[in-house]
């Protein structure tokens, strides 16, 4: 079960972290991965982790809010075959309230956050209709679902991927393509725990990110990556439109 061979895949911000695992899971399942990120080195990092492995991936520099770069990166892609699964992951983050937050704070992680699955997800949408099959997931959050404490800006793109996935599955379920998105809870990436480096206890830190998860830890990175492979996948042939809560319990109140 949970097979990709044959596919391609494309995954933003797999330079790293979730992306990078989400990478390394399609590849290990057959699929030929496309990593990309505004991270050079780490996705070419990325890539070369999995060429040796024995499978199949390729870099491409993407910056997911310029929408030019999106179109030619799908171009790069089905120059090589068709355009089996896009996983928009790429996303950035922001800490505080309606005090603090700028508008150009908003500005900012709307552009990365929502314009930008916008952009990759608009330009992959007409190979999708030519090949009539498809397949997108979306990375949107806890935050998507239910409000975090100085989260504003952040929560505010989240709850908007959550619609603009549950909208476009509506508008495409009959056409062959499937939208469905993923919402973490906290995960253990390379970004978190440096954020805990620069703490002056760590191991608190560590306990405080935990305990908004009823099962007191926090994610790793594959298990959310064991999420999107269930959702790429044929076996989720019903599935468009969902929410998959990957958070620990948080969401159950």
């Amino acid at each position: 079960m949970f097979k990709l061979d044959n596919k391609q895949a494309l995954i933003t911000g797999a330079g790293s972290g979730i992306g990078a695992a989400i990478a390394h899971a399609f590849a290990e399942a057959g699929a030929t991965v496309w990593v990309t990120d505004r991270d050079e080195i780490g996705g070419n990092k990325t890539v070369e982790e999995i060429r040796k492995k024995g499978h199949q991936a390729h870099f491409l520099l993407l910056d997911v809010t310029d929408e030019a770069t999106c179109i030619q990166s799908l171009n790069s892609v089905r120059e090589e075959g068709p355009i089996n699964i896009l996983v928009n992951n790429a996303g950035i983050g922001h800490v505080g309230d309606l005090e603090t937050t700028t508008g150009d704070n908003m500005d900012r992680l709307y552009q990365v956050n929502v314009k930008g699955v916008f952009n990759m997800m608009k330009a992959a949408i007409p190979f999708m209709l030519e090949q009539k099959t498809g397949n997108i997931v979306n990375m949107a959050s806890i935050g998507g679902i239910v409000g975090v404490k100085n989260r504003l800006a952040y929560c505010m793109t989240k709850f908007a991927v959550v619609g603009l996935t549950k909208s476009t599955a509506l508008d495409y379920a009959k056409r062959g393509i499937r939208v469905n998105c993923i919402c973490p809870g906290r995960v253990e990436t390379p970004f978190v725990k440096a954020r805990l480096a620069e703490y002056d206890d760590p191991e608190k830190g560590y306990r405080e990110m935990s305990s908004t998860q009823p099962i007191g830890r926090m994610a790793q990175p594959a298990e959310i990556a064991a999420a999107a492979l269930y959702l790429a996948s044929d076996e989720a042939g019903s599935v468009t439109g969902s929410c998959l809560s990957v958070d620990g319990g948080w969401s159950a109140g």
